[in-house]
């Protein structure tokens, strides 16, 4: 099984900040999310990223996990000569990430 199995997800940024929510489809997978999608899974999932800090916050009302990534976007939109300035794929990305149903 893979995230996208479970979840969908969302992206933003601000300067040299990719933020990614993961929101899961049904309200009785955030348990699964919470515990398979870590920090330090995403860093490693997106380990091309330099990524200086990685901060995970739980919105367990909204069934949803979401990882601010400081440094991710090398240097921002209107300073990076990355295709993907804006970081908008890291979150397809990250669907990708593989989740043992336990």
């Amino acid at each position: 099984m893979i995230l996208r199995d479970l979840a969908h997800v969302r992206t933003g940024d601000k300067g040299d900040i990719s933020q990614i929510a993961v929101i899961a489809y049904r309200s009785e997978d955030f348990a699964l999310l919470a515990s398979a999608v870590t920090a330090e899974r995403v860093v490693a999932h997106l380990a091309d990223l330099s990524v200086r800090r990685i901060t995970r916050f739980e919105l367990p009302g909204l069934g949803a996990l979401n990882f601010v990534l400081e440094g991710a976007l090398r240097g921002g939109v209107t300073r990076s000569l990355a295709l993907d300035a804006h970081g908008k794929t890291l979150g397809a990305q990250l669907l990708d990430l593989a989740i043992d149903p336990q």
